[in-house]
Order: C-alpha cells, then structure tokens, then sequence
C-alpha cells in the first residue's frame, strides 16, 4: 500500500492527471478507502507542491497543473466516497476572500477536509462576502472558511463576522480564518470561532467545532 500512496503523491508532484486519476481507481480497486489515499497519497503531494511553490522551486503554471491533477483524483475519490455510508460531518464553505487570488493553500486545506469527510463548497478566489454568505446560506453550510493572504485583504474577514453580527446571524454559522497574515490574536480580535494554521489545524479546529474532535 506505501508504494501506492508514494505513486498518488508522485503524480500531484509531476501535474500528471491522466495518472491521478489512473493511481485513484488503482488504489480504490486495491481496498485501500478513498479517504486514506486522499490523505497519505495525493494530499502529501499536493502538500509537497505547495512548499516547492513557497520556496520558488516551482512557478505558478506548474502549480497550477498539479492543482489540475490534485482535481481529477478528488473527483474519482469523492465519487467512490458518494457511494459508502459514511455520513458527512458538516458543510463548508470556504473561499478566498475578494481582492485576493491566492488559493494554493485553500486547495490543500480543501484536500483535507473533503478526505477528512467534511462536504466542501469551493467558492473559489477573489470571492466578494455576499456571495460566502449568499452560498453558506443556500447549501445550509454550518462552517464559512475564510482565506486572505494579504494583510489587505485580511479585513475581509473582520467585515464578513461585522456583518453576520448586524444582522443578527452570527450564530448561524462558525467562521475559520486562516492565510499567512492571520494568527490567532487576528481572530480573537474579529470574533472567529478558530483560526487555521495550516490544512491539518484546520480540520482539528473544526472537527472541535462540531464537537467532532
């Protein structure tokens, strides 16, 4: 089973999608769940590309064909995890925050969480905060995830919570913030329910919110 997980991680690394998707029915067909190769296979790689990003090894066309490859194995995981019992634990949704179009490190927490059996909506980047509440709201979401990667945008979230507080909607929903400006002083200050240091914090974090953890 380790070369299998070695071999999905290998292929997120290589941005090889026929080869995902290829290693993700491979591994379904060898026993192994979705979530297990989903975790110690293609998030590991993806994980290695987000670092290999950081660090200018690799550049963005590179990045993103592995978040293409990092696409089509999820696909053929969530489909097979369609098919099981297991009931999902929450319903996220969760985007970059307007202003702001990174989104390598919201891929991998997404990764996380869909293989952790969260339900995911990715609302993509630069989303305005009408449309993280106007989507909470139509898929009944239980968590907003909220990424800024900029010390610009990070207000973003301060005004979403303002604006879930005025209303009088607040407890409708747990708000996580994460991105390289946020802390954890950053979200006691706005009123977030957690912040998320990285992919493997966020799903520990929210599991506690759900009373999961």
């Amino acid at each position: 089973m380790s070369d299998l997980f070695e071999k999905a991680a290998e292929t997120i690394i290589e941005a090889d999608r026929p080869a995902a998707e290829a290693t993700a029915r491979e591994a379904l067909e060898a026993g192994i769940s979705p979530a297990e190769i989903m975790s110690k296979g293609f998030v590991a790689g993806i994980a290695e590309v987000g670092e290999r990003f950081e660090s200018g090894e690799l550049f963005l066309p590179e990045l993103m064909m592995s978040a293409q490859a990092m696409e089509g194995a999820m696909s053929i995981c969530n489909a097979a995890l369609g098919e099981g019992v297991a009931a999902k634990k929450a319903h996220i949704v969760i985007g970059t925050v307007q202003g702001d179009v990174h989104d390598i490190g919201k891929a991998i927490v997404i990764a996380y969480l869909k293989a952790n059996s969260y339900e995911v909506t990715d609302l993509g980047r630069d989303v305005p905060n009408e449309s993280f509440l106007a989507k909470a709201k139509e898929h009944d979401a239980q968590v907003i995830g909220m990424s800024a990667l900029l010390t610009t945008t990070m207000e973003e979230q301060k005004k979403l919570i303002k604006t879930l507080v005025e209303s009088g909607e607040r407890e409708k929903y747990k708000i996580v913030v994460g991105g390289a400006p946020a802390t954890q002083r950053w979200a006691d200050a706005i009123g977030a329910d957690a912040y998320a240091e990285d992919a493997s914090d966020g799903v520990k974090k929210i599991d506690a919110l759900m009373d999961l953890g």
